[in-house]
């Protein structure tokens, strides 16, 4: 592979050469993005109670359900290949002399994806004063909070661009050793915080573990390199060590908060995250030829993949503004029933769940954030076949 694959994160390096792309990496890119999206817009169940609306989701209330997230929960395989992407476009620039150091790349990159972050944050923030200051209107600071709370991703990919310039550094000067500290560290944070009650200590996995799925992403290169065996033996040793924790009782089942758990695996992230993570990126390994034949002989798969990483930002960012209007107009306006734990006509009418808040998004991105849609990228590069 070497450094002709390059690839951009989330919010472009701002190099001014057009960079080759990754084929692969881009639509894994929009696929853990469309599948965040659609998981909020689908499963979320919005309970409407005196003090305001109330988040709840289909895992606690079907059994054996949790399984879904195990493959759906997506956010270990979207900073791994956060971690390719940062590592290539900084590579890229430094070579077109567009940055001297990784600290003036790195604070570049979060930049860019900072400014559109912060002025939702406070423009929800502002709107929910007004609202409060002049109508004193209940529940209305827990909306805003809903609204909001999915930016808690992105705050955690800005910490991780900010540490870039160390991560990098660590990955040329000890190679794996970093991820043996990282995965030792994370289960070291859990032993605190299960067997000794010391609960603040697991907020040291908040930066600990998705900093470790992030350092992974460094080896892409050398992980697409070693060949299929690797790729197996990297997601049976995930499954493997996932079914083991899981299956002690001591973490929940699922990858994703479910209301009444014990705690959550996501809030702060457990070890489990880190297995997960292995399982993913085995088969993502796996899938890899079977994908990229698609994106270069399709042009549906490509234009999906194309389309998608050049809205990734501001669909992000506003699909939740639009879930929220959705549900808003549904209560309000509808006078929609609120459903409390999946039924079958709930079931049976996901399939069309997303199409309100999607009605509601694209407006919005179109009056907002055009400006933080990606031009058309370059002419894209599949990489060759497997060693």
């Amino acid at each position: 592979m070497g450094h002709q694959d390059r690839t951009e994160a989330m919010a472009g390096d701002g190099s001014s050469g057009p960079p080759q792309r990754d084929l692969f990496i881009d639509f894994v890119r929009a696929f853990s993005l469309l599948v965040v999206v659609a998981w909020h817009w689908v499963f979320t169940i919005i309970i409407w109670q005196p003090d305001g609306p109330h988040a709840s989701n289909p895992i606690g209330f079907t059994r054996g359900l949790f399984i879904a997230t195990w493959l759906f929960q997506v956010m270990p395989l979207f900073f791994f290949v956060g971690g390719f992407a940062h590592s290539e476009a900084w590579e890229a620039a430094e070579e077109k002399g567009r940055f001297r150091t990784t600290v003036g790349f790195a604070w570049n990159r979060a930049g860019q994806l900072a400014r559109p972050a912060f002025a939702l944050a406070f423009g929800w923030w502002l709107i929910g004063s007004v609202v409060v200051a002049l109508w004193d209107l209940d529940g209305v600071g827990r909306s805003v909070r809903l609204i909001l709370s999915p930016l808690w991703f992105i705050a955690v990919y800005l910490l991780l661009i900010l540490l870039f310039p160390i991560t990098h550094w660590l990955h040329e000067r000890f190679g794996g050793l970093v991820l043996v500290f990282g995965v030792g560290i994370a289960a070291v944070v859990d032993v605190a915080r299960f067997s000794h009650d010391v609960s603040w200590a697991g907020w040291i996995n908040m930066i600990v573990v998705w900093a470790t799925c992030h350092q992974l992403g460094y080896f892409w290169e050398q992980l697409v390199a070693a060949g299929r065996r690797t790729a197996w033996g990297l997601m049976w040793a995930g499954l493997f060590c996932l079914t083991a924790l899981v299956g002690s009782g001591l973490y929940p089942g699922s990858m994703v908060g479910v209301p009444g758990e014990k705690f959550s695996n996501m809030a702060p992230p457990t070890i489990c995250i880190l297995a997960l993570l292995l399982f993913q990126a085995g088969v993502a390994l796996l899938v890899r030829p079977w994908v990229l034949h698609r994106l270069e002989t399709s042009e549906g798969w490509a234009t999906f993949s194309s389309v998608i990483n050049r809205f990734s930002l501001p669909l992000f960012l506003f699909h939740s503004t639009g879930m929220a209007l959705w549900a808003a107009f549904g209560h309000f306006v509808l006078h929609s029933t609120s459903v409390r734990e999946p039924t079958l006509q709930w079931w049976l009418t996901r399939p069309f769940a997303f199409i309100g808040p999607l009605i509601f998004t694209m407006p919005i991105i179109l009056l907002l954030g055009r400006k933080y849609v990606k031009k058309r990228p370059p002419a894209s590069v599949g990489v060759g076949a497997d060693a």
